[in-house]
């Protein structure tokens, strides 16, 4: 119980802050006193005599005496205020002593401390003025210790409230960048898609002219349409057959005909050869049944082609064909190794195929086809004549 009631009195005992302040004052002011009292007697001592030790002390003592006053005064103004009239007019008489003595000396002489004595009273003073009042009150030290706990409190929130606000400026002002940097991106994303919409505008309008005015300009005929594409597992190479003229080969020479009814090789439509019989018509039956099979994928093969480059839909038997298809048709025989030799052969040639149309179409088209081979041949005659006067003249 001792032990802690030593402990409270040493806490009494030990300076505060306030105390610590009012000492450090204090200590200041009596200095200046002394040096007013050694600067004053020395200025009052030659007209005074003895009587400038009373008389200078007495301004001192009585200006350490207000000032100290003042300070257990306390905060209560109506109290101070008198002592605070009188030290200031003791201030200004002990500020005006030296001052009076510099201005009215005339030795010429200058002392160190008869100039710095006024300034420091005036200072002292004014130091008193200013700090006195913030002291405030004197309390006991558990008060102190509330009083400095709640401080303490209060500026532990305001540090967390600023350190909190830092915080968020510092997410906003990033935030602000990061959204500054994305909005560039985008920005210089749309750009890039607006860029490459506007050239692939342009070049596909400047296409899109010049296949318009292509395709006014040069049309495709009918034959283009009509050529079949190729598809997987049924297409086999094989060449398009040239058209040429009955008559001639494909360089334009001129063919010797053949008798009727046989072919290049000599045979006749049943596969015998001129002067000579098949006694034994088994015995190569079936050799000229490959061969005819073969003939037969053949002659398709060529129709098709003939029928490509016409333009035309292949005929196909069995089938009412077109003025144009049956026109293919007679083509196909024309040119073939054993031609019909008349309208009614041809007819006759035309439905063992398989090929329907009537016997007036075929007439028709056969007599056509006559008819445009026979221009064929005569143009290049007459031409031939009207050359050889020409080389008899050279």
């Amino acid at each position: 119980m001792n032990k802690e009631q030593e402990k409270e009195k040493w806490h009494r005992r030990r300076p505060t802050s306030r105390g610590l302040v009012l000492s450090i004052l204090g200590i200041v002011t009596l200095g200046v006193a002394v040096l007013s009292v050694a600067v004053s007697y020395q200025i009052l001592e030659p007209r005074f005599g003895g009587w400038a030790v009373p008389t200078v002390g007495a301004l001192d003592a009585l200006w350490v005496v207000f000032q100290a006053t003042e300070i257990l005064s306390g905060n209560n103004r109506s109290r101070a205020r008198r002592v605070q009239v009188a030290g200031l007019a003791l201030t200004v008489v002990n500020a005006a002593i030296p001052t009076a003595d510099l201005i009215l000396s005339r030795s010429g002489a200058f002392d160190l401390a008869m100039v710095l004595t006024p300034i420091a009273i005036v200072a002292t003073k004014g130091a008193w003025w200013i700090a006195l009042p913030s002291l405030g009150r004197k309390v006991s030290p558990d008060t102190l210790q509330a009083i400095a706990t709640k401080r303490q409190q209060v500026s532990d929130r305001l540090e967390a409230m600023e350190a909190e606000a830092a915080h968020r400026i510092e997410l906003l002002e990033l935030a602000t960048t990061l959204e500054e940097r994305v909005a560039k991106a985008e920005t210089a994303y749309r750009k890039s898609q607006l860029k490459t919409q506007q050239t692939m505008t342009e070049e596909l309008h400047g296409q899109a002219e010049i296949t318009a005015k292509t395709v006014a300009d040069k049309v495709l005929p009918a034959s283009v349409a009509a050529i079949e594409l190729p598809e997987l597992g049924t297409w086999t190479p094989t060449a398009p057959a040239l058209p040429v003229t009955a008559g001639r080969d494909a360089s334009g020479h001129q063919l010797p005909a053949l008798p009727g009814g046989r072919d290049g090789s000599g045979t006749d439509r049943t596969g015998s050869h001129a002067g000579h019989g098949d006694p034994d018509g088994n015995r190569h039956g079936e050799g000229h049944g490959e061969r005819d099979a073969d003939r037969d994928a053949v002659t398709a093969a060529h129709l098709a082609q003939l029928a490509a480059v016409t333009g035309v839909p292949t005929p196909e038997p069995g089938e009412t064909l077109t003025d144009a298809q049956v026109d293919v048709v007679l083509r196909h025989l024309r040119y073939r190794d054993d031609p019909p030799a008349s309208y009614r052969q041809a007819v006759a040639t035309f439905r063992d195929a398989g090929f329907v149309g009537s016997e007036k179409r075929v007439r028709h088209a056969w007599g056509a086809l006559l008819s445009n081979e026979e221009n064929e041949v005569d143009t290049p005659a007459e031409e031939a004549d009207e050359e050889e006067p020409e080389d008899a003249s050279a």
